[in-house]
């Protein structure tokens, strides 16, 4: 196979692996500020991030220009489509990676990315709403990326001081997020199982209430009854997703993987910021715990994308 055919299915899901290096990238910042370690090792995931998202940014577009066609059936396309807002939600994982090092940066690549995620979200969503061949079978956690991105931007927003544009945004991702919900646990308990391929996608489903946790932590400025709601329910997804790990390690691998990455962080940050906000010993162990599983699962999912890549096994045309 040529490689510039290659890069017609190159995929637009790949812009998981930024998520997911961006988390391990604000865990390890959220650990280094909770414990006061010397060391600072988010200084060297931050630039190696950027430098991965500028790669794929790059090779997508490259695919814009030379493979209209491939990206428009991704557009149109059910599961994929949920994929794009992966973009926007890149760059307002960066912009919060370069709070401190970087502010201004941040702030530029907030708004930018705050806009891109609007007009995904709209887009989306009007898909969804007059769509003529969406099922039920389509219908898996990844619908719930474009949400996810809405509740993220209060992290860094409130921080540049945009309270209101930060509320709206996490209006909308609260809100959809129940709606969503509640249909992908329908689909699960009364309709086929989901395909092996897209099974990782069910840790997708702790990030909304991890991610609504620390925004609304940044928001409100502090515990109340409904942010103990948002963390325990993240904290008990997290525990019946691990309780079925030897199932999801059964799997073949694939870029679907990345769906453990971010997820894990999303909850790996609360639990931090719930030993901040309790000075409970027990918050401080969990967060410990899962920032280990976080740095393996990162790392064993590097290994075996750079092997993927490597034997041609990814960008190859679907089944």
């Amino acid at each position: 196979m040529k490689e510039t055919s290659r890069l017609a299915y190159f995929p637009i899901s790949f812009f998981a692996v930024v998520m997911g290096l961006a988390g391990l990238c604000i865990a390890w910042e959220t650990t280094q500020t909770t414990f006061d370690l010397p060391f600072r090792i988010d200084a060297a995931l931050i630039p190696f991030t950027t430098l991965i998202f500028a790669i794929l940014l790059t090779l997508y577009l490259m695919k814009v220009v030379r493979h209209p066609r491939e990206v428009i059936q991704e557009l149109n396309h059910p599961v994929k489509l949920n994929f794009f807002p992966a973009v926007s939600i890149s760059l307002i994982l960066l912009s919060v990676t370069l709070l401190k090092p970087l502010p201004s940066l941040s702030y530029g690549l907030w708004i930018f990315g705050t806009c891109l995620h609007l007009a995904f979200t709209l887009y989306v969503m009007n898909v969804w709403i007059y769509h003529d061949k969406f099922e039920i079978h389509h219908i898996n956690p990844a619908w719930f990326i474009p949400v996810v991105g809405n509740v993220l931007v209060p992290i860094a927003g409130t921080t540049h001081g945009h309270f209101e544009i930060s509320w709206f945004f996490f209006s909308i991702g609260i809100i959809f997020w129940l709606v969503l919900f509640t249909i992908i646990i329908n689909r699960v308990l009364f309709h086929h199982p989901l395909p092996d391929k897209v099974m990782p996608t069910f840790f997708i489903l702790i990030a909304p209430p991890a991610v609504g946790f620390i925004s609304y932590m940044k928001l409100s400025g502090g515990m109340d009854n409904f942010a103990h709601i948002l963390y325990y329910s993240g904290l008990f997804l997290t525990l019946l997703l691990l309780t079925q790990a030897p199932r999801f390690t059964r799997l073949q691998f694939s870029l679907s993987w990345w769906a453990y990455s971010f997820p894990l962080a999303a909850i790996t940050i609360a639990t931090l910021l719930m030993y901040q906000a309790s000075s409970q010993i027990g918050f401080a162990v969990i967060g410990w715990a899962l920032l280990t599983l976080l740095t393996l699962v990162v790392t064993y999912l590097l290994y075996r994308t750079l092997k993927a890549v490597g034997g041609n096994l990814i960008c190859l045309p679907e089944d």
